[in-house]
């Protein structure tokens, strides 16, 4: 943007004729020749660099302003790993990219039933509503009690289930769901031993109905180690059809996603 004056206001105030501003990654920046010597700028200029100084100051309190929930979501995160540090197997709450990619199997017409597992401080849970359809149904089961409570406070939208995922074919069936068309999972796998992995998944399994589809993810540095590769055997045994996603990069740490379906 180039800005002009007047040859008698130049003449009067030594303003270099090439005075201009440079807009680059946000941040404003005023050029002027190295020879003049004045250092004068007109009121023009500094009105000028006042109104872009308040307009970026206004676009950094909007970015702050616009995702408070992920920043209410890190301390009741915390204050759970803390809590129960054998039920957390996160260094973070999931980031909005992976919840997308877990949340695409949720299907976004009629009126399905949604079960998410281990639904923890509400990260895939937004993710899962914003794809709900207005006829649908989700749960979300959480075993720790102040999460379950911070649950339902933060999304009333969701019927939030206090229980165990092993005992979740008992938990759906007391809350009168008869069909589940999508279990999408963020339950710490690397936290269970077999025997109780096993016995999640069966319950899974047993809650699905026959087109329905199951999503959880794994880190992506961990795939190649024992534990990460005895899950991926289980989740063959379980499911006729597993495929994994791509990388999501945007994570902290990196992570993929098991899109799992029987025929």
């Amino acid at each position: 943007m180039s800005v002009t004056t007047s040859p008698t206001t130049r003449a009067a105030l030594r303003v270099p004729t090439c005075a201009r501003s440079a807009d680059e990654g946000g941040l404003f920046f005023w050029e002027y020749p190295r020879s003049e010597a004045s250092g004068v700028v007109t009121e023009k200029l500094r009105a000028e660099q006042a109104r872009k100084d308040s307009h970026q100051h206004s676009i950094q309190h909007t970015s702050v302003m616009t995702t408070p929930s992920r920043a209410l979501r890190l301390p009741v995160f915390v204050a759970a790993a803390l809590r129960r540090p054998g039920t957390v197997g996160a260094v973070a709450p999931s980031s909005p990219s992976l919840c997308r990619v877990l949340a695409e199997i949720v299907p976004s017409t009629g009126a399905p039933t949604v079960v998410e597992l281990g639904a923890g401080t509400g990260a895939v849970s937004t993710a899962i509503q914003k794809r709900m359809p207005a006829d649908g149904r989700h749960l979300a089961v959480e075993i720790d009690a102040e999460l379950a409570s911070h649950l339902r406070e933060s999304h009333p939208g969701m019927q939030v289930l206090h229980g165990d995922a092993a005992d979740l074919h008992t938990l759906i069936t007391e809350a009168g769901a008869e069909t589940v068309n999508a279990v999408v999972s963020g339950l710490p796998w690397s936290l269970f031993g077999e025997p109780l992995q096993r016995r999640i998944l069966r319950e899974v399994c047993r809650t699905m109905s026959k087109d329905a589809v199951f999503s959880t993810f794994a880190y992506r540095h961990a795939t190649g180690l024992a534990g990460a590769r005895r899950f991926r055997t289980l989740l063959d045994d379980h499911f006729d059809e597993v495929v994994p996603s791509h990388t999501v990069w945007r994570n902290l740490p990196p992570a993929l996603v098991y899109v799992c379906r029987n025929h």
